[in-house]
């Protein structure tokens, strides 16, 4: 299964924020989409999920030799700040998840089952989860995007602000679930993308770029990246 993404644009006004890009992700990849603050990636994800309009350009999944046009359960998006409904319990939230969408779980699991998978401690399932802290909030916007099982999943900084304990364990998470699917993991943070995806690509001048990854512990490699990152942010404040 491919993603294919073939001369997508947006603009804000005068400012181009993606230009033409047109770019492959396969499956069984966590992707790294590294860029600095404000280079476009919430932009270009929320674009693929179709949040906001694109100016021009296309998206499709391959599969087989065939494109065909997303559907919603095709894509799941993972927030970096999580919104879960605050009013009601863990065990509400999940249940009331389970029970909307039974017709289309493959192999569903009882609540408790997918508790223990993320890791949620007994005594902290029946809370509200406007009680949850950040990490947890996280665990459980990503554990609705794992029972889905979309093909491609959409993550937002999703690691940024999680306690290391927390990040490990979400990490070990999205590597159990990347066969047969593809993760495009966002974030401005080098080491976390060397550390946990298979291929980087450079958000850069509004186009992504491929970086080759044979050495995760060149420097040369990270002064690249370095470079094309200093190198944008210059020309931003030009």
């Amino acid at each position: 299964m491919k993603f294919v993404i073939e001369h997508l644009a947006k603009n804000f006004g005068k400012k181009e924020v993606l230009k033409d890009i047109t770019f492959t992700f396969e499956s069984g990849n966590i992707y790294g989409l590294l860029g600095r603050n404000g280079a476009g990636k919430t932009t270009l994800f929320n674009c693929l999920n179709k949040d906001i309009k694109t100016d021009s350009g296309s998206f499709f999944l391959e599969e087989e030799g065939s494109g065909r046009r997303l559907g919603a359960e095709d894509i799941g998006y993972v927030l970096s700040t999580p919104t879960v409904p605050e009013f009601l319990t863990g065990r509400e939230f999940l249940k009331f998840f389970l029970d909307i969408n039974e017709k289309s779980i493959p192999d569903p699991r009882t609540p408790d089952e997918y508790f223990d998978y993320i890791s949620i401690d007994p005594e902290d399932r029946d809370k509200l989860l406007k009680d949850y802290s950040h990490g947890m909030k996280n665990k459980m916007q990503m554990l609705i995007n794992i029972i889905a099982q979309p093909n491609i999943l959409l993550l937002d900084e999703p690691l940024t602000s999680l306690d290391v304990v927390v990040a490990e364990e979400m990490k070990q998470l999205l590597r159990s679930l990347k066969e047969g699917r593809i993760i495009i993991f966002s974030t401005h943070i080098m080491d976390l993308a060397l550390d946990l995806c298979d291929k980087i690509v450079l958000l850069n001048h509004g186009e992504l770029e491929l970086v080759d990854k044979e050495d995760l512990n060149s420097q040369e490699f990270k002064e690249k990246i370095i470079a094309a990152l200093k190198e944008e942010e210059h020309e931003k404040d030009a």
